[in-house]
């Protein structure tokens, strides 16, 4: 009977027979499965074969899987020495994970607003906090909210909370950015993962540009958003910063040869008449299904 239900979870799933379920639960959020499949372990939401939230590779668990994640290092290269980090959005908890060995003296605030998750990273993907690198259990934006009202800045902020089918509404909103911008440092530097083809893409981009401006835009399969508060930086401050980190970051499978030609300024390619993304106007799930 175990193997029967194992076998349609994996079918449903759109996996081999060879793969290993480790483990399922439904959450108040989601359905969560945690497999082994082709020398990875991953975590999944729902039942869509394409939601890898998190993957690790057992052989070599330091090494970035997905592209935006390794995309998304490269905010570094905009802030090489980041001393306050925020991350919205646990995972696997390979981001707050990787910043913690590139910067044990940093503090990192991580925000997941599923216990279930939290627990799943620590059981199966090695996600580790310590006094300067914690977990709030909330939604987050709740918690930049709370931390815009106390002043908090953060030199460096992560944007990476998905559900099973895309970021919560209420995260992609002009509003949202507004207190995002409010907690960045004067220098401070935000890093969005979102997606590289959707019907959102214009919306979004309109949104960021109307709160920060000009943006670097790293396109592979996914999107990254990458952006500096009081403006970009010019290009020889990125390859300069690119260098400087050289000796790092190729341990987690990032190379300035890949990363850098990535950076490529917003084009500015939506129409004027893009409408921004609102608090009463934020249809992601209408336009992401057209």
């Amino acid at each position: 009977m175990l193997r029967t239900a194992t076998a349609s979870l994996l079918a449903l799933l759109g996996l081999s027979a060879e793969a290993r379920v480790l483990h399922t639960e439904k959450s108040l959020y989601r359905n969560i499965t945690v497999l082994e499949e082709n020398g990875e372990r991953c975590m999944r939401f729902g039942r869509v074969a394409s939601s890898r939230q998190t993957c690790l590779r057992l052989t070599q668990p330091d090494q970035l899987v997905f592209d935006y994640t390794r995309m998304m290092l490269g905010a570094l290269y905009l802030q090489p020495q980041p001393r306050d980090i925020l991350v919205v959005g646990l995972g696997g908890g390979t981001l707050p994970m990787t910043l913690r060995k590139l910067y044990p003296q940093a503090r990192i605030d991580t925000v997941e607003i599923d216990p279930a998750v939290t627990r799943i990273a620590s059981r199966y993907f090695g996600f580790q906090p310590d006094a300067a690198m914690t977990v709030a259990e909330e939604d987050g934006r709740v918690f930049v909210k709370r931390q815009l009202k106390q002043g908090r800045k953060y030199e460096l902020v992560m944007l990476d909370a998905f559900d099973h089918d895309y970021i919560p509404e209420h995260l992609l909103t002009r509003e949202f950015l507004l207190e995002v911008r409010g907690i960045l440092a004067p220098r401070g530097v935000l890093a969005a993962n979102t997606f590289s083809s959707s019907k959102l893409y214009q919306h979004e981009s309109a949104t960021y540009a109307a709160v920060f401006g000009d943006f670097y835009n790293l396109q592979t399969r996914s999107r990254v958003i990458l952006l500096r508060q009081g403006g970009l930086p010019a290009r020889s401050e990125l390859e300069a910063n690119a260098a400087r980190l050289e000796k790092a970051l190729p341990y987690y499978g990032v190379s300035q040869d890949w990363l850098l030609p990535l950076f490529k300024l917003s084009a500015r390619d939506w129409p004027a008449s893009t409408r921004v993304l609102t608090d009463q106007y934020a249809p992601s799930n209408l336009l992401n299904a057209m």
